[in-house]
C-alpha cells in the first residue's frame, strides 16, 4: 500500500483544509452547504479529508483513501458550483441578523471560493497522480484502478 508522507502533499492538503473551512463551510455558511444533496459515502469522505488531517500526519495517507477523498472533493465543488445561486440564499437568509455582514460577505465570495478550492484540489490530484506515476514502476499506477477517479478532473475544471 501507497502512503503519502511528502511534505509538499501534505502543505497542499493542508491549505485546502484551512480554505474549505475558513471560506466555503464556516460558521455563517455551514448549514446552507450541507444541504447539497451528496451521498453520505461523500460526504464522510469530504468530513474525513477536511476534518481528520492531523489523524493520519505521522502515519501518513493512505495514496487509494486520498483518491476517494479528492474524487469527493470534485463531486462536492462541482454540485456547489452547479447549486451556488441557491446556497448563496440560503446563506443571506440566516437567522442571526447580528451575522448580516458576514453573510452577504460569504454569499458574495462563495464562488470564487469553490472555484479556488477546485484549484487546490486539482492541484492536489496533479500531485497524487505523479507521485503514484513514480512509485508504481512498470505496474498500472493505482489511480488508473480506481473508478471514482474517471470524472475528477471535469469535475474540477467545471466541463
Amino acid at each position: 500500500m501507497l502512503v503519502i508522507k511528502e511534505a509538499e502533499i501534505i502543505q497542499v492538503m493542508e491549505k485546502i483544509c484551512y480554505h474549505y473551512h475558513l471560506n466555503i463551510c464556516n460558521r455563517v455558511s455551514r448549514q446552507a452547504v450541507l444541504q447539497l444533496y451528496l451521498d453520505d459515502r461523500t460526504w464522510q469522505n469530504i468530513e474525513t479529508f477536511t476534518e481528520k488531517l492531523e489523524a493520519n500526519r505521522y502515519n501518513g495517507f493512505p495514496l487509494d483513501e486520498l483518491y476517494r477523498q479528492v474524487a469527493a472533493c470534485a463531486r462536492f465543488a462541482e454540485a456547489a458550483r452547479n447549486n451556488v445561486e441557491t446556497i448563496k440564499n440560503k446563506i443571506r437568509a440566516g437567522a442571526n441578523s447580528q451575522d448580516k455582514v458576514y453573510r452577504d460577505i460569504s454569499a458574495n465570495n462563495l464562488p470564487t471560493n469553490i472555484n479556488i478550492f477546485a484549484d487546490m484540489v486539482k492541484t492536489l490530484f496533479s500531485q497524487l497522480v505523479e507521485f503514484d506515476k513514480k512509485k508504481s514502476g512498470p505496474n498500472p499506477p493505482m489511480y488508473t484502478q480506481i473508478r471514482d477517479l474517471e470524472h475528477v478532473r471535469g469535475f474540477l475544471i467545471g466541463y
